[in-house]
């Protein structure tokens, strides 16, 4: 008996359209969802991408670039083993001698199925990031990646919270602002010149009394 090998496609979408496409006259940064880039690209993918709906897009768009005859070798073993909406993730199964058509054929994909006949398609970008022999290997790194995501956003959120905070209340490296650190010196030596001058009283005032 002949085993049917397969290849597991671990893939992402990016979603790069900020939002919507601000008005004449309007400033584009108002309109720009106050969100770390890496969460934007990574957003949700819409409800409406179904394992069936991703495997006809993949279908469509293969039989766009290669014909009949790359619909026809490709039917065989097509299917997709895994799909989060939640992550942006998915692992499409196809088989091992033509899995570089069905790669080709989400790279080269630039938007979503439309959800109706009077829907708009949603631009996005399919990435495959791994290319595994087995499931068990695309869910792994599936999983490390969605972990570097997250702590990649964190680590973004802080940095944008940072720069507002800085904003408002000045730099928190240390670093005193020119006019500020001059009048805390000026103070400061101040403060020392009255000390020296009490000190020097109290010596002439014992000089006296002897």
């Amino acid at each position: 008996m002949v085993r049917i090998k397969h290849r597991y496609l671990l893939v992402n979408f990016l979603y790069p359209e900020a939002g919507e496409v601000p008005p004449p006259g309007r400033n584009p940064s108002s309109t720009k969802p106050a969100v770390p880039d890496i969460v934007q690209f990574n957003q949700p993918t819409p409800d409406y991408l179904t394992p069936q709906v991703l495997v006809r897009c993949i279908r469509d768009q293969v039989q766009l670039l290669y014909g009949d005859y790359g619909a026809g070798i490709t039917a065989n073993g097509l299917s997709v083993k895994y799909l989060s909406p939640a992550t942006s993730t998915a692992i499409v199964r196809c088989s091992r001698d033509n899995y570089r058509l069905v790669w080709a054929a989400l790279t080269f994909t630039t938007h979503l199925p439309k959800p109706s006949p009077q829907g708009r398609a949603k631009p996005c970008v399919i990435r495959v990031v791994r290319v595994s022999g087995t499931i068990r290997k695309s869910e792994e790194e599936a999983v490390r990646r969605a972990r570097a995501a997250i702590l990649k956003a964190k680590s973004g959120a802080m940095e944008s919270a940072t720069e507002h905070l800085e904003a408002i209340f000045g730099p928190f490296d240390g670093a005193r602002k020119p006019g500020v650190s001059g009048r805390r010196e000026q103070a400061t030596a101040r403060i020392e010149d009255d000390d020296d001058d009490d000190g020097e009283e109290l010596e002439s005032g014992e000089d006296e009394d002897d």
